[in-house]
């Protein structure tokens, strides 16, 4: 079964627009840090999209099921001042990266990658830790959200229990990987590690917008 039609909005990159494959938004994007871009379902949808704000789109999940005012009570709202990280990973060449926002305003405080022959769960373990150590080099105790559970437990054991196998391409990636747990083992930190409620909010605000 031949794969649904995309389109995709770039706001920020080395061109801007609405792209009707991800080959060209893809070059659009490519090497141009801070980049911002979304892909959508209709064509429709990504024209109203280019001329508003990216942030009306960009961590919002417009097909997300009807939720009760008793689940949205529970959960409350997020924290506005807090960062926000995700990490995107092509399932067919292992090409990972990964970025932190801020949650509110949705300004781009670090993006890595790609990095190949990773995996996603790689990309939101090192965003976390990238996150506590933006954190503690300027000195703030912000909470930091994630849509990872499995890279929080790897954050609270100080180890990344991947199953990526190391090689020759990787390298980069287990590099950063060891200093990363390092970091874990010989620093403390005051920020809370929470898991966003994608459910009731929608996507992460540093979601790279390619589902």
């Amino acid at each position: 079964m031949a794969a649904k039609k995309k389109f995709y909005v770039v706001w920020k990159g080395n061109k801007t627009g609405l792209f009707d494959n991800w080959k060209e938004c893809q070059q659009a994007v490519k090497g141009f840090e801070g980049a911002i871009y979304k892909s959508f379902p209709t064509r429709e949808e990504a024209e109203k999209a280019v001329n508003d704000s990216p942030w009306q789109y960009i961590g919002k999940n417009k097909a997300k099921p009807a939720i009760s005012p008793a689940q949205q009570k529970a959960a409350g709202k997020p924290v506005a001042n807090s960062i926000s990280v995700d990490a995107a990973c092509n399932s067919v060449t292992g090409q990972m990266e990964y970025q932190g926002v801020h949650t509110t305003t949705g300004q781009l405080l670090f993006k890595k990658g790609p990095f190949p022959k990773a995996s996603n769960n790689i990309g939101e373990f090192l965003a976390i830790v990238h996150a506590l150590a933006w954190c503690k080099k300027h000195k703030i105790d912000l909470p930091i959200y994630t849509d990872s559970h499995t890279a929080m437990v790897w954050v609270k054991n100080k180890k990344a229990k991947t199953k990526v196998e190391k090689n020759h391409l990787n390298e980069e990636v287990f590099d950063l990987i060891s200093r990363a747990e390092a970091w874990l083992q010989t620093n403390t930190w005051k920020n809370p590690i929470l898991k966003w409620n994608t459910e009731v909010w929608g996507e992460i605000p540093a979601d790279f917008g390619r589902k």
